[in-house]
Parts: structure tokens; C-alpha cells; sequence
């Protein structure tokens, strides 16, 4: 079979297996941390904090950390700080004059610019891993605190930054040294971790006396599968642009002459636009320092509610338009014309020059719009599948930020390992076409 075939061909490969075992060593470690208790904390009295997490957004939070946030673990905050901190720093890249001379400047630059994410990184732990300790102490009774006073909660809060910080030097190490994109398998290992878990309380509960059976969880499994299926096609789908170049003769050699295409994405800007909204969302619920839903009232209860109308309403707006201002972002229609203009591009029936940069921004204008409602679809279809009944463990899986993570993030590394085995001329993962990978702005950008 192609499959076994394909594997001993990895095998053969020296480099790429070191790469691969490394990269499985690394999870390891990551995943062994995730179990480990924040020191003086009894590990009998996380009870109350699994049941709180077990359901609404602190659930979503659960699964970013691969359990780690239910089990007070040293990993509990996860690597989703770093990610926040990036998105400030990307920010700050459009609107201060100073990130963008650093953006400007380089190799030099880059590294400038990753000391600051670093720096907001460590602040932004400092400040959720006073909230997180506030809300222990809210969820676990007082005698399962074998350690007590401010003494503790300094202690705390700085192994909780630890962990975080060691969560993404493993993620760093898995890029240099692994199968690369390290901080987004990291993510996405977490994820993973959970779905079993998710898979084994939908089955439990369709297989008791009132849960509709075994054939309500396969009718879920098929659902699902479509919806993975549409998640790939919003990954991968692109509108092709046709470009006309023309002949030029360098020496006895000609160029050009021929009929290219521009591929330009439904989804160019991948899934962050649902981590920015997702982070905005998410601050009522970090500002009553991670109290339940039951206990909050007015507006904080209105957008803690996983699945309520408002919640989930502006969830979907605040998806389409960061999609739009994220395109706006990583989509440069006038360097795309100018681009083709030095190299004697043209688009059939377009100008060269500002013609052809109106043409570019109006059909990414154009194709965007669906790839929005698609994305933001996707990304409340979890809620939806939660009022069916679907089990809140499992229903995480038929949308939002994970699925497109796993998605984008498992297409990816297949295509790195897909590029080492034709970069030795073994065949590829796929009979057919290349494994399409690293959305502009997805998850594989960290």
C-alpha cells in the first residue's frame, strides 16, 4: 500500500525522521507538563474546577490548553498569552511609526520586535495568572491550599508564567529543530488531547436510555465530517486570476509568453480573525476573573453565555469585519500590480499600473465577503450544535477556532513532510496535486 510505502520512505530518511522524533519527544514533554500541579495546590480538590470548566467559554479556554486549565496545571494559562501579545504587536505595526521602521528594518527588526512581543508576553501571564489564582481560590475549598498567603500567590503566579514561557521555547524548539510551525502544533496538540474525551461523553451519553442511540452519534460523526470537509475547502479554496506575459529573449533563451495564474485566497486572512474576536469576547468573562455564567448578571452574563443570541451575533460581525481588515493586511493589490508590471504582466483586458490594482482589490473585495460569512459561520456552528444536544466536550469540534486550527495546522505539516520526501525524490503524501498549506495568517503564521 502507498501508505506503508510512504512511511518507510520517511523512515529512510534520516533527517526527517530525527525531525519527527524530536518533534514527538517535545509533545511529550508538553503533554506530561499539562498533568502537573501548580506546587501547593492538592490535586483531590480540583473537583469544582473540572465541572467549571466542563461547559461555556472557560471550556473553550480547557481545550486551548489541552486540560491544562482544569487540572491547575503549571501549563494552566497555555500558549494563548504569546498569541495575544502578538496580535497587539501587529496592531501596533499599523498604527505607531516606530513598529513599522522596526518592520522595516529587517533581520534586525524582526528580532527587536520579538523581544517586545516577549516582554508584553510576561505581562499579560502576570495579569491572568493573578486572575486564574483568584478564581482557584473562588472554586477549591481552603484546605486543599496546602500553602497559603501572598507568599503563594507570588509563587504562583510566577511558575504559571514559567510554564508558559517554557511552553513556548518547546514550541520554538519544535520549529528549529522538529517538523517546524512548533507554537501552532503546540495549540493544536492541545486540541487534540481533548477530542477523545469528546468523543467518548457524546457516545456515552447517545448510548443511555434518553440519548437517542448509536445511529444519533453516527448522524454526528457524519455532520461532522462535512463540516471538516468545508473547513478545508475555506482553508485551501482560491480564485484564480489569469495573468499574460510577455515574450522576452535574454541570450538564445525566451521568457515569457505564456498564460499564469494568481491565486488568491476566499480566506486570505486564515483564521485570525477568529482569535482577534475570540480575545475580545473573551474579556467579560477574564474581567469577573473567571466566574460562572450563573453568577453574573446584565451585560457580562449576556456575552458570557457560549450560547446565547448577542454572544454568538457578535461573535459572527466581529469575524467579518477583522476578515475584512485582516485581508486589507496581508493583501497588497498595488505591490501584486507593480509586481507583475516589472516582470511585462498583464491581466487580459485590464491596464497595467493603478487599472490593475483596482481590478485586484475589487474581486478580493468581492470574494472575501462569502469567505466572512463562511468563516463566521464556521466559527458559531459550535453553539448551534450545543442547543442540539450535541455534548459541549464534543460540540467544540464542529467549528470555531479549533477545527480551522486543526485544519490549517494539519495540512501544513503534511506539506513539510511532503517537501522532504520530494526534495529526495520519493513520491509525495498524495497520488494527485500538492498538499496546499501555511494560510496567509492562519495558524501556521506563529
Amino acid at each position: 500500500m502507498k501508505l506503508f510505502d510512504t512511511l518507510k520512505n520517511i523512515w529512510k530518511i534520516e533527517e526527517l525522521k530525527t525531525r519527527i522524533l524530536t518533534t514527538l519527544g517535545l509533545i511529550l514533554v508538553y503533554r506530561l507538563g499539562t498533568e502537573i500541579v501548580i506546587p501547593g495546590i492538592d490535586p483531590a480538590g480540583l473537583a469544582a474546577l473540572k465541572e467549571q470548566t466542563s461547559t461555556g467559554v472557560l471550556g473553550l479556554l480547557d481545550m486551548f490548553s489541552g486540560g491544562a486549565f482544569s487540572n491547575a496545571s503549571i501549563f494552566a494559562l497555555g500558549i494563548m498569552p504569546y498569541i495575544s501579545a502578538s496580535i497587539v504587536v501587529q496592531l501596533l505595526g499599523i498604527a505607531v511609526p516606530y513598529f513599522q521602521r522596526m518592520q522595516r528594518e529587517g533581520e534586525s527588526g524582526r528580532r527587536k520586535i520579538n523581544q517586545i512581543t516577549r516582554y508584553l508576553t510576561v505581562l499579560i501571564l502576570i495579569l491572568q495568572g493573578s486572575a486564574y489564582l483568584t478564581n482557584l481560590h473562588m472554586q477549591i475549598q481552603p484546605e486543599y491550599f496546602l500553602l497559603k498567603g501572598w507568599l503563594f500567590t507570588a509563587f504562583s503566579v510566577a511558575v504559571l508564567a514559567a510554564g508558559s514561557m517554557f511552553v513556548l521555547w518547546l514550541g520554538e524548539k519544535i520549529t528549529d529543530k522538529g517538523i517546524g510551525n512548533g507554537v501552532s502544533i503546540i495549540i493544536m496538540i492541545g486540541i487534540v488531547a481533548r477530542l477523545p474525551f469528546g468523543v467518548v461523553a457524546e457516545f456515552g451519553a447517545r448510548v443511555s436510555q434518553q440519548g437517542g442511540g448509536i445511529i444519533a452519534f453516527i448522524i454526528e460523526i457524519v455532520v461532522l465530517f462535512f463540516v471538516f470537509c468545508g473547513s478545508i475547502l475555506l482553508v485551501q479554496g482560491t480564485r484564480k486570476v489569469p495573468v499574460q506575459y510577455a515574450k522576452r529573449i535574454v541570450g538564445n533563451k525566451q521568457y515569457g509568453g505564456v498564460r499564469q495564474y494568481i491565486p488568491l485566497k476566499i480566506n486570505a486572512a486564515g483564521v485570525m480573525p477568529i482569535i482577534f474576536a475570540q480575545a475580545l469576547m473573551l474579556l467579560p468573562i477574564s474581567f469577573a476573573n473567571y466566574a460562572s455564567s450563573e453568577s453574573l448578571s446584565g451585560f457580562v452574563a449576556a456575552f458570557s453565555n457560549f450560547t446565547g443570541f448577542w454572544y454568538n451575533f457578535t461573535f459572527f460581525v466581529l469575524i467579518v469585519a477583522f476578515t475584512y481588515f485582516y485581508t486589507a493586511i496581508t493583501v497588497n493589490p498595488m505591490q501584486m500590480a507593480e509586481d507583475m508590471k516589472k516582470n511585462g504582466g498583464f491581466i487580459p483586458g485590464v491596464k497595467p499600473g493603478r487599472k490593475t490594482m483596482e481590478f485586484l482589490d475589487t474581486i478580493m473585495s468581492r470574494i472575501t465577503l462569502p469567505g466572512s460569512i463562511f468563516l463566521g459561520i464556521v466559527a458559531i456552528l459550535p453553539a448551534f450544535a450545543t442547543m442540539a444536544g450535541v455534548n459541549n466536550q464534543f460540540s467544540q469540534f464542529y467549528g470555531g477556532t479549533s477545527l480551522l486550527i486543526l485544519v490549517g495546522v494539519v495540512l501544513d505539516t503534511l506539506q513539510q513532510i511532503e517537501s522532504h520526501l520530494l526534495m529526495r525524490h520519493y513520491d509525495g503524501l498524495m497520488k494527485t496535486g500538492r498538499i496546499k498549506g501555511k494560510t496567509p495568517g492562519g495558524p501556521a503564521a506563529y
